[in-house]
Order: C-alpha cells, then sequence, then structure tokens
C-alpha cells in the first residue's frame, strides 16, 4: 500500500482518532514505547518498496519522527499503530492521509505477520471511520502493481479499480501504481449487505 504525497491541512479531513478495537486488534495512535518495534518492523526494503514514504534503512531516528509527526494534533485524517488486542505487539501502522485527492487509506503490516489477514482488518476498521467521521463522498487507495497482496485488502473491502499512475518512492523511485476508489454510496450498501 502505498501513500502518495505529503499531508494537506483539510479541516473536513480531520478525524479525532478514536481507539478502535477489531475482531484481533486495538488499533491506536503510535507513541514514543512503539518506537523500537517499529524501527524493528520498518527496517524492510520489502515493506519500503511498497510505501512511498518509507525510507530504508528505517531506525529509532526514523521511527521517532514519523511518532512525532502521527501525533502533531492539525495533522488532517489519522494515523494507528496497529497492536494484537491480548499482548499489546506491535504488528504494523495504517492511516487516512489527505492527498490532492482527497483521504487515501494506507498501511503496512511487519512481515512476520503477513499472510494472516491484519491487513485487511485495519483497512475494513479505517474505511468505516473514514466514511463516520468525515463527510467524504470518495475515500481512495493506491497500490503498487507488483503488490498482489495489497490489491487483495483493497478488493475485499470494496474498492473498485480508477486506473494506473505513477508515484514517487523514496526507496523505489517512480513506479507504476494502480488507483482506486469506494464512494459512500456503494460503502453503505456493502455494510448493509454485511448486517444480512
Amino acid at each position: 500500500m502505498v501513500a502518495e504525497t505529503e499531508d494537506t491541512e483539510d479541516e473536513s479531513l480531520r478525524i479525532e482518532r478514536p481507539i478502535l478495537k477489531t475482531e484481533r486488534m486495538v488499533m491506536r495512535p503510535p507513541h514514543e514505547g512503539d518506537v523500537a518495534a517499529l524501527a524493528e518492523l520498518a527496517d524492510n526494503r520489502a515493506i519500503a518498496e511498497m510505501v512511498a514514504r518509507m525510507p530504508h534503512p528505517y531506525g529509532e531516528a526514523e521511527a521517532r519522527a514519523f511518532v512525532a509527526m502521527a501525533s502533531r494534533p492539525s495533522q488532517a485524517g489519522a494515523v494507528y499503530a496497529l497492536t494484537l488486542a491480548g499482548s499489546g505487539e506491535l504488528v504494523g501502522c495504517a492511516g487516512l492521509s489527505a492527498t490532492e485527492r482527497g483521504l487515501e487509506l494506507g498501511y503496512w503490516v511487519g512481515e512476520p505477520y503477513w499472510n494472516k489477514g491484519y491487513a485487511t482488518e485495519a483497512a475494513h476498521a479505517l474505511v468505516d471511520l473514514a466514511f463516520r467521521a468525515t463527510s467524504i463522498h470518495v475515500l481512495h487507495v493506491a497500490c503498487r502493481v507488483i503488490n498482489p497482496a495489497s490489491r487483495r485488502v483493497v478488493h475485499k473491502c470494496g474498492f473498485q479499480y480508477a486506473g494506473q499512475g505513477m508515484i514517487d518512492s523514496i526507496v523505489a523511485g517512480r513506479v507504476p501504481v494502480e488507483r482506486y476508489r469506494l464512494d459512500r454510496k456503494a460503502w453503505t450498501s456493502l455494510r448493509n449487505w454485511a448486517r444480512l
């Protein structure tokens, strides 16, 4: 999953950042206590190549900068640490960021936690948060064309293909991405179907 541009200051995209509980996780704002685990999980070139703004190598300095950015009160969107409900163990990060197109979903999960459904679980929670906490009409997401795992997450959340483009990645340079969108009407329908 990639996030394409730096945050923009749009008051309508500000989210209070409530703690979110999913079936297996507690999603909360990252804090200083996450720095060591964040540095360990994020220091993985395979992850950095899929996330546009993640540097590699990734150490404690980068983790501290990320935590400081995530806790800025003026930031539009919301950033979350993904932690296991029982142990509090960090498994990755996810968030909603303001881009030139509007609110965009982003996520990454540490390699020891791949293929366990955590990214999908987090993405579902953030899609719901985006539409419940803001008045957006469309939520966006983009993934590298070489990232089938992220594409599966996007599809499971109901996003529809919206085209291709290019982004600048800190680690991989200029790379092609697939863009997807989910509008409020489709999200409402999906939520209603889930209750049947």
